[in-house]
């Protein structure tokens, strides 16, 4: 008999899979998925067809918001979110780094007039090579994805 990982199936929620390894601890981070109540399944650095290694996240009894989905497509767009019903995946879609942000991430700029003004944050998204750079509306300057994430 092969040794083998068995992880816990979820009755109800959304299983975040092929996350690159060491993004998933960013994932919680950003999400806030530790700070709540709900069970959550977390694997780091496990073997992957395509990624060589990846991370995992289950989440019982969440579905993630369009925004949500937005903010984890910046450090994991090849991830799959798959959301389960009765222990069944009822729906599965890929992340896509969208072309615009808004209301999420506050502009970096202490000088920018988001920060002051009643105005949602709004940032234009630039995918070049394997950097993502986030362009405010307000101020026009371009930040890393990490520096405007916080992360």
């Amino acid at each position: 008999m092969a040794n083998k990982l068995m992880v816990e199936a979820i009755r109800t929620g959304t299983v975040i899979d092929h996350i690159p390894s060491g993004q998933g601890i960013k994932i919680l981070k950003q999400l806030h998925l530790i700070e709540g109540k709900q069970k959550i399944t977390v694997g780091f650095n496990l073997p992957s067809k395509n990624l060589g290694l990846k991370d995992l996240i289950k989440v019982e009894n969440r579905l993630f918001s369009e925004p949500e989905a937005y903010q984890l497509a910046l450090f994991a767009s090849s991830a799959t979110i798959n959301v389960i019903e009765n222990y069944k995946v009822i729906d599965k879609f890929k992340m896509v780094i969208p072309n615009a942000i808004e209301g999420i991430f506050a502009c970096p700029n202490s000088n920018c007039i988001s920060l002051t003004e009643p105005v949602k944050s709004y940032f234009s998204v630039k995918q070049t090579n394997s950097a993502v750079f986030l362009k405010c509306k307000y101020c026009e300057r371009s930040f890393n994805k990490e520096i405007v994430a916080g992360v």
